[in-house]
């Protein structure tokens, strides 16, 4: 598709999405979350040879949350392999991503690597080896890898926030180590895990560090084709949690989403989109988000199962 084109469908979109009455809810669990104002609005699309286009505030930094879950997950299976799946699963849950249920039904083993137990064990993962500091580190370095952009952070007042209201989170990675399923002691493994998920940053960045799991002509090789393909297959089957079913109705294409209200979808040979709007959906997914993506794929065919029908 011509830049011109795909310029005037972001901008298309954007429109639409402002004019949206109901705009969700934003994570007001999380305090240094709860004053952002819903009523924002960003997408960015990245392709390789192509520059990078964008509408609504795509520049502003956000939280990235949940999105970090991928690039963890690429990250422990670059360094442990498949030995990884020993601890995690990967099939859908059909719980919210803090749910207890299925961690207990199946004694301390996580359904998949994108819910909070499950990137808890992948954090913990990484960890292996490493103090914190070096583990989160690497992370970042990562994601700064992978975006082509050190200017990337971690807002340190969204981490503290987190540690201080994180109570499920702690219930979740002590019910882990009690079944052998955490290395090392919750306090260090959370403390990485809601340092990653406190990243901040843009539309922009966020679309360019999805580049590597296009697997298109030119898009940086950070991990095993082979890697790329299963990392999809996850985002596709788990990556909105209970919604995930939906998402894949409603847009067709890879996707994760975090609390921030951001979301990291892939058009496999195509592009990496990256979309922001704080107010989340009864599963916890950018309302606004998920609805632009639909309209995207719509508007450019790009879904994985063809152009729409009625």
């Amino acid at each position: 598709m011509e830049d011109a084109a795909l310029q005037r469908i972001l901008d298309q979109i954007a429109d639409a999405a402002f004019a949206t009455a109901d705009k969700g809810r934003v994570a007001d669990y999380i305090p240094d979350l709860a004053g952002v104002a819903p009523d924002q609005f960003a997408i960015a699309v990245a392709r390789p040879g192509h520059p990078t286009l964008t509408a609504g505030r795509a520049s502003h930094r956000f939280s990235i949350q949940s999105v970090s879950k991928v690039f963890t997950l690429a990250l422990a299976l670059g360094t442990l392999g498949d030995r990884l799946w020993n601890r995690v699963g990967r099939e859908p849950s059909g719980q919210a991503f803090d749910s207890m249920i299925l961690l207990e039904q199946e004694q301390g083993r996580p359904r998949n690597p994108f819910i909070n137990a499950g990137a808890i064990v992948t954090t913990d993962a990484v960890l292996e080896g490493s103090e914190p500091r070096e583990a989160l580190a690497a992370i970042l370095r990562f994601v700064q890898a992978a975006a082509n952009d050190d200017d990337i952070h971690i807002n340190e007042s969204v981490a503290r926030s987190e540690i201080a209201t994180g109570h499920r989170n702690f219930a979740l990675a002590h019910y882990l180590r009690s079944h052998d399923n955490l290395r090392h002691p919750p306090d260090l493994t959370l403390g990485v895990y809601f340092h990653q998920c406190a990243i901040e940053m843009t539309c922009a960045q966020l679309a360019h560090a999805g580049l590597f799991l296009t697997a298109c002509e030119g898009a940086p090789r950070l991990v095993s084709p082979g890697r790329v393909r299963r990392i999809n297959a996850l985002m596709m089957t788990c990556g909105h949690y209970d919604g995930s079913g939906d998402y894949a109705y409603r847009v067709g294409l890879p996707g994760k989403s975090g609390v921030g209200g951001g979301i990291l979808t892939i058009a496999p040979g195509v592009a990496s989109i990256a979309v922001w709007a704080p107010g989340l959906n009864r599963y916890g997914n950018s309302k606004l988000g998920t609805e632009a993506m639909q309209r995207l794929t719509d508007l450019t065919g790009w879904s994985v199962f063809g152009a729409p029908g009625d």
